[in-house]
């Protein structure tokens, strides 16, 4: 080892830590922390920024997990933080810094890792600053709010070369991934048809007024790299999902996991062309996306997935209020977060592994045993350069079908695209909403 090598401390190796875990093969599967004379038991400090709902969640596993420790909290509702701030006094042994504006976390040299847990607009733009500054990210999905942004973010973890994983946590959970194989290795057949869908009883929204914004919530950092408007009462802190200012509606929200595990399974990529129908069917109030909403994706090699969403209505679909069915010329796999169920085609069970405790796939906080082990599985992405379960550039293929899904719902007809790319083709109003309009100075660059 020569004296540079032998001189790099712990904090300076994290930041240029081995991203095998991007989906490639690594040369050696010795840990880099012991190749670069560190200890294996080396623990990554992280930062959990967005602590509403799914922020809390990774606080906790942040907490539990063995090589990480929880070194800052940050979200800019101070009511918010503070009850984060009790969570983790609780969880976590240790002094752990609160923050409003997570700029000032990127600023310190001592964290390692982030979790962004923030509403959709800002996804893109936070993690890459957070690339900038040398940190790996755990992002939740959609992970970005537009299909220009998913190009954005592939590009900026390749520039930076650190670990970036997807919040699709599906991906680690052990029976998905046994079924999966074993599709892969011909348990129905040629797998050829995905059906994804999701089910909940949403409420209305209301039609929202003009109002002032909460002494404790800063606005406008909340708004971050979208454009400004006033803030109104029916917003935040979760209806901004329904926005497009914000949000990227269910099918990113929700439809991101299905949609990935059936991608997943089939072994498809991008699409040939991309359908769907549906709208605002169940009230009447500001809510700008689709309570209702078919898309179909179809690939080269016949084979097609496609989205069922229901927003307002929880009747459910194979008994599950959640979930995927993935078909084949030999049978059938049902399959969600608590296991899966194999028949054949004359629909006779022949496999089932279920979970012996069912969780709720519809919890928007989403506290599940698999992420917990996407959680672990990250930090040793970072550690060890373990192979992630989703890493972004895999993950961002399954999100830009879901932008997809939307931009031909607003046009109202197909879309052609590229299967080599995802890029529609052959449609130049399509194609405006590749992209969006940012706040002067938030546009997100690589």
């Amino acid at each position: 080892m020569d004296s540079d090598n032998a001189a790099l401390d712990r904090r300076d190796f994290l930041k240029t830590a081995s991203v095998a875990g991007i989906g490639l093969a690594m040369s050696s599967r010795v840990s880099p922390l012991i190749a670069h004379g560190h200890s294996p038991n080396e623990t990554v400090r992280a930062a959990v920024i967005g602590l509403n709902s799914r922020g809390l969640t990774h606080l906790q596993d942040v907490a539990r997990s063995p090589n990480a420790a929880l070194a800052y909290l940050c979200d800019v509702d101070s009511q918010v933080l503070a009850k984060a701030k009790d969570m983790a006094s609780k969880a976590a042994p240790g002094a752990v810094k609160t923050v409003a504006d997570f700029r000032r976390v990127l600023d310190d040299k001592d964290v390692d890792a982030v979790f962004i847990a923030m509403p959709d607009h800002w996804h893109t733009a936070a993690a890459i600053l957070a690339l900038q500054a040398g940190k790996h990210v755990y992002v939740e999905k959609p992970a970005t709010h537009n299909p220009h942004e998913t190009e954005l973010l592939v590009q900026a973890q390749r520039k930076h070369r650190r670990v970036v994983q997807l919040g699709t946590q599906q991906r680690s959970d052990p029976r998905t991934r046994e079924v999966i194989q074993a599709i892969h290795e011909g348990l129905i057949g040629r797998a050829y048809y995905a059906r994804a869908w999701y089910a909940n009883k949403r409420n209305t929204i209301g039609r929202g007024q003009p109002a002032s914004a909460p002494a404790t919530l800063d606005y406008e950092l909340w708004q971050g790299p979208a454009p400004r408007t006033p803030y109104r009462d029916n917003i935040i802190h979760y209806n901004w999902h329904w926005f497009r200012r914000w949000g990227t509606g269910e099918i990113c929200n929700n439809g991101t996991h299905e949609i990935d595990v059936s991608r997943w399974a089939l072994g498809v990529d991008y699409p040939a062309r991309v359908t769907s129908a549906g709208g605002r069917y169940h009230f009447e109030d500001d809510w700008e996306f689709y309570d209702t909403q078919d898309a179909g994706f179809e690939f080269d090699g016949r084979k097609q997935i496609v989205w069922q969403g229901r927003s307002c209505n929880a009747y459910p679909t194979e008994n599950r209020g959640r979930g995927v069915s993935v078909h084949g010329t030999t049978g059938t796999v049902v399959l969600d977060r608590n296991g899966y169920t194999v028949y054949d085609l004359d629909n006779k069970v022949v496999k089932e592994s279920l979970a012996p405790t069912r969780t709720d796939g519809l919890n928007v906080s989403a506290d599940d045993s698999a992420t917990q082990i996407h959680v672990d599985n990250f930090v040793d992405g970072i550690r060890t350069g373990a192979a992630l379960h989703a890493p972004i550039e895999e993950g961002m293929k399954s999100v830009l079908l879901c932008h997809l899904g939307n931009v031909a719902q607003r046009t109202g007809r197909a879309l052609r695209t590229d299967p080599g790319s995802g890029h529609i083709v052959g449609d130049a109003e399509a194609m405006k909403m590749w992209r969006r309009e940012y706040a002067k100075g938030w546009e997100p660059r690589v």
